[in-house]
């Protein structure tokens, strides 16, 4: 592991498989509520969240408190950010206060990059922007590969706002690491064109694109990053790309269901299939979430002590 986690981007295969081995240790101690060792203890974890978030924020808590850590939430709204302070100071003056991890989510893309130039300790992107979720990519990945028995060859179709997901960005390069078909279904603008370089499938026809499928990811349709109207309306958006029990019949008979949430029901995703336990592994993925970053904590702490 490297001193920070920015992006899944410069993760070799061998990294990424080192986290999910770890993080499938805490998975189970997690379900069987087992007692573990607290190897943060007297560590200091500090998460600061620039957007709202409820499960990212609230697993990146239960983790460090898991491992045994102090961990301390930074509201934004009753900062000194409110106040007028700049990203750069922000980080100078938390650095001040010699914390062993920061946490950090911001709504520009490049900022957690920023920040962690500006600090000794290790930084963890919580989602930059359209940029990077790289948690979100890897607890996904544990979860096909806990339902799947594998992380490679498989057919993965990832559907909706594409151009403003940052989850849908780190899960292509995850998946595309470890050896798997991706295909791209969604209006044709909410598709960058700038995937197509990266040989991937890209379609506006949800028959062809969930064809065979062993894995559908769902996306938020994020109309808080538009800059225009890019969808007639949600009930159209839903009657051609959400998911209902007609499009999932496309997909292959086990197929499984994901969603990063939050969830839009009746405009991503037809509730009776969210809540379908046979298909969907929503709940799965959120409970995933706090094994994957008690991994990624532990990880980055160790690899600082060493460095120490």
């Amino acid at each position: 592991m490297q001193q920070h986690l920015l992006g899944i981007e410069k993760l070799t295969p061998d990294e990424i498989n080192t986290i999910l081995d770890l993080a499938e240790s805490y998975a189970v101690s997690n379900r069987e509520r087992k007692s573990i060792i607290k190897p943060l203890l007297g560590y200091t974890q500090i998460n600061i969240f620039f957007e709202n978030s409820t499960r990212t924020q609230a697993s990146f808590e239960i983790a460090g408190k898991r491992l045994g850590a102090d961990v301390m939430n930074i509201h934004v709204n009753s900062s000194s950010i409110e106040k007028g302070e700049t990203l750069l100071d922000t980080a100078l003056n938390l650095n001040a206060m010699r914390p062993d991890l920061i946490v950090v989510r911001h709504p520009n893309s490049g900022a957690v990059q920023l920040l962690s130039e500006k600090v000794n300790c290790s930084v963890i992107n919580a989602g930059d922007g359209t940029h990077e979720h790289p948690t979100q990519a890897l607890l996904d990945a544990l979860t096909i590969r806990r339902r799947k028995g594998r992380l490679q060859r498989l057919t993965v179709t990832i559907c909706g706002d594409i151009a403003h997901s940052r989850v849908a960005r780190s899960n292509i390069f995850l998946l595309g690491k470890m050896q798997n078909r991706i295909r791209l279904v969604g209006p044709t603008t909410l598709l960058p064109k700038s995937f197509k370089e990266l040989g991937l499938e890209i379609s506006s026809d949800m028959k062809s694109g969930l064809e065979d499928a062993d894995v559908i990811m769902m996306l938020r349709l994020q109309r808080e990053r538009m800059d225009a109207a890019l969808i007639p309306s949600e009930r159209e958006y839903f009657h051609r790309f959400g998911l209902d029990q007609k499009k999932l019949s496309f997909a292959k008979k086990d197929a499984i269901v994901m969603h990063p949430g939050p969830m839009n029901r009746g405009v991503e995703i037809d509730g009776m299939i969210a809540d379908d336990m046979t298909k969907s592994v929503i709940q799965e993925q959120v409970e995933m979430g706090v094994a994957i970053r008690m991994a990624v904590i532990e990880l980055l702490i160790s690899k600082s002590r060493k460095r120490k």
